[in-house]
């Protein structure tokens, strides 16, 4: 059931960052940043405000926790500034590269209090594959596009901590409570962003309803995502809930490209195929290893059983 809520969760993010690409041309990057978690922020309140929440502990927890809203801007910023100079399929492609690194070392170290995943070299199989199939992805003709790869490389890597630490904070308090701290300091962080980088643009002068309704809809997108992913965080390994994100984003995103761009890229879906193929690999491996420690343990019950009836 997680798997499928993780593929699911990746088809939305590739429709909000379409969405959110779409307004940032409209108003500006630092501009449609804010806009954004504002309507995350007034759709987690009146959520929060309708749902009982649990009594919560007065543990203190780590400062550190509270920073997923504020590494979720970075996120925005990133995949606005990438919208429009390279495909929607490069971006996701890009993303889960930096991802994937991010999410092997949080996974081998255990950081941010998650349970430790140590890395094994088997998998490095299944990662010759993915790291292939983003490579056929990134068409040659973008490789020179260097500021949107480099902002799209780091997506993956506000993406990953982000979700991490919502996910963290989520366990100590609640989902809804974890989302709206997620959204009041990304909606704190996005307007001081905006007045600090956004100059002229930040005051919102000439601002106007677009007619394209359906721009403004990454906000809640992005509420939806995050409370799903605070759940499945913790449930999934770091790194196989990066692939399973991909798999729903990548191949969302080869619709949203022939729809944008009345095009298909057989590149795109050979990559995304291969991705997958990485994944099941590296799935594979895993539950083998699981079985055989299953195994192992069974045995070892089993023969202490006859030495204490002996």
């Amino acid at each position: 059931m997680y798997f499928l809520f993780s593929v699911l969760t990746g088809a939305f993010i590739a429709i909000m960052i379409v969405a959110n690409g779409e307004l940032a041309s409209t108003y500006g990057v630092y501009s449609s940043t804010a806009v954004i978690h504002l309507i995350g922020l007034i759709f987690v309140i009146v959520f929060y405000a309708f749902n009982k929440q649990p009594k919560q502990s007065k543990k203190r927890l780590p400062f550190y926790f509270y920073l997923g809203g504020l590494l979720g801007v970075g996120t925005v910023v990133f995949n606005s500034m990438a919208f429009g100079k390279i495909s929607v399929s490069a971006i996701l492609a890009l993303g889960l590269l930096g991802q994937s690194v991010t999410a092997i070392i949080i996974d081998h170290f255990g950081w941010f209090k998650m349970p430790k995943v140590a890395f094994s070299k088997k998998k490095l199989i299944g990662l010759t594959f993915v790291f292939i199939g983003i490579f056929i992805m990134v068409a040659l003709r973008e490789a020179k596009k260097g500021m949107a790869i480099t902002v799209a490389l780091l997506t993956g890597l506000t993406v990953v901590i982000s979700r991490t630490l919502n996910a963290r904070l989520a366990q100590e308090t609640s989902m809804m409570k974890s989302t709206l701290f997620n959204y009041i300091i990304g909606f704190g962080s996005a307007v001081v962003i905006m007045i600090v980088a956004g100059g002229r643009e930040s005051m919102l002068n000439d601002f106007t309803l677009s007619s394209n309704v359906w721009i403004y809809t990454g906000g809640l997108i992005g509420v939806f995502a995050i409370m799903i992913l605070n759940i499945t965080v913790t449930k999934i390994s770091s790194f196989y809930l990066t692939l399973l994100l991909f798999i729903g984003q990548v191949f969302s995103g080869i619709v949203i490209d022939v729809l944008l761009t009345e095009s298909f890229s057989m590149n795109n879906l050979i990559g995304g195929i291969l991705v997958t193929i990485g994944l099941t690999i590296n799935v594979w491996l895993d539950k083998k290893t699981q079985n055989k420690s299953v195994n192992i343990k069974a045995k070892s019950y089993n023969s202490d059983y006859v030495v204490v009836k002996g």
